[in-house]
């Protein structure tokens, strides 16, 4: 009898372990898998809305260029600190990469760019630039303010992240060369998968938009000097004239889209900058002139071909023509890809968090991104977060006219939450 009963209190406490381990599991992966919605209303809470609007105006005040945001990444670092979130310090000169989680696999990535770009705001505000000549005008304060709202919640869920949280904060994304650097320098180590937000205004407030495949394209630029032999503009024949070479060269770079591409095959050539001579009567020595190449396809191919056309071109006009394909340091991007499996994951924790009806079908466009680098790298997904409300208009772009609404960050916060938690739950 007594071993029956023994036998019986064993079970029913086994059971009760048994019962315990199943409710405390449940806890953890239903708190996990209803993570968008939940993330959203933290988002759009007061204070961490409040917060979030704050960082982004004291970066906003305070525009660095690339690889001079040291008072940006100060402040990142502090605000890490005070959230109690690891990181390292230097990547990339001026970037941080922080750490939230078990800190054993799964890894997944975070990014959200720093830089501001050399042009005067023409925003009459509180919180306009107060650096004459620089400018956040790309939404790169807005993108750190994001990353960091989502820190914060991430950090103060941590114990039910099944994996590692990587935040990517990186510098010098205007000149294209952050995100290399930062590879070079180790971000991406034990990394699996990579997403990053862009703001825009060409989505409405509340939507987002993605493309599985080729979203933004290769882009680089060049720069050349046509030198030739200058003097009085009245005794042309005495001179070797680089303005006539010039000219040529910009009517001949048109021909490789027009002539060359295929017309289903998206390609860009523009010549945007031709500087030279300070006199009427004068032909000047040289002209030197610059520009961008677009592409999704043959990108070193077109590269190659506007280097030929412009030196031979010289050449036909007795003028040489060297070449600079990284002028003032501007690296060449590849295309951005997006990973199809992270854009079908990425579009359900949208339908999740937003209802389906916010998912829009992006197109292509011909603007380059320095996270093709990233998505280079491992697996990545790239999305825009649209700000556009139909009761303000909002400046594109690198305008000087450009603004953030404010209102979407709790949405890229919650939304960069919400694709970490899912798809380190995932993997």
């Amino acid at each position: 009898m007594a071993i029956n009963n023994f036998l019986l209190f064993s079970l029913t406490f086994q059971l009760l372990l048994l019962l315990r381990g199943s409710s405390e599991s449940s806890r953890i992966t239903g708190d996990v898998s209803r993570t968008p919605k939940k993330f959203l209303e933290l988002a759009k809470s007061q204070d961490l809305f409040d917060w979030m609007v704050r960082i982004r105006r004291k970066i906003h005040e305070n525009p660095k260029l690339g690889f001079e945001e040291y008072e940006t990444s100060k402040l990142i670092r502090s605000e890490l600190d005070l959230m109690g979130v690891k990181y390292r310090y230097p990547v990339a000169i001026t970037g941080v990469v922080g750490y939230i989680g078990t800190g054993e696999p799964p890894f997944v990535a975070l990014r959200a760019d720093m830089d501001a770009l050399p042009m005067q705001e023409d925003v009459e505000w509180a919180h306009k630039s107060k650096v004459p000549g620089k400018m956040h005008a790309c939404g790169h304060d807005g993108h750190v303010a994001m990353l960091l709202g989502a820190a914060k919640m991430l950090q103060e869920h941590r114990q039910d992240l099944q994996g590692t949280v990587v935040l990517i904060f990186q510098p010098a994304e205007e000149v294209f060369a952050g995100a290399k650097k930062m590879i070079e320098e180790g971000a991406l180590k034990h990394v699996e998968a990579i997403f990053g937000i862009h703001l825009t205004n060409r989505v409405p407030f509340g939507k987002t938009a993605s493309l599985a495949g080729s979203l933004l394209a290769g882009s680089g630029f060049f720069e050349a000097v046509v030198t030739g032999k200058g003097g009085h503009a009245a005794i042309p024949q005495h001179t070797i004239d680089p303005v006539i070479a010039a000219s040529s060269v910009v009517l001949s770079l048109q021909h490789l889209v027009s002539r060359e591409t295929d017309p289903l095959d998206s390609k860009v050539v523009t010549v945007s900058m031709v500087h030279g001579g300070n006199a009427f009567n004068v032909i000047p020595d040289s002209i030197t002139l610059g520009g961008t190449l677009r592409a999704f396809t043959g990108f070193s191919q077109l590269q190659q071909r506007v280097k030929e056309v412009i030196t031979k071109q010289a050449t036909v006009h007795r003028c040489n023509a060297p070449v600079n394909l990284t002028p003032h340091g501007k690296e060449q991007v590849p295309p951005l890809v997006n990973d199809m499996d992270l854009y079908k994951q990425f579009k359900n924790m949208v339908g999740d968090l937003l209802g389906e009806e916010s998912f829009v079908e992006a197109s292509p466009v011909m603007g380059g991104e320095d996270f093709s680098y990233f998505a280079e790298a491992i697996p990545g997904h790239f999305s825009f977060l649209g700000m556009q409300d139909e009761t303000k208009s909002y400046a594109s772009t690198h305008s000087s006219l450009y603004r953030v609404n404010e209102d979407a960050l709790p949405y890229g916060a919650a939304m960069h939450a919400s694709m970490a938690v899912q798809y380190l739950q995932g993997h």
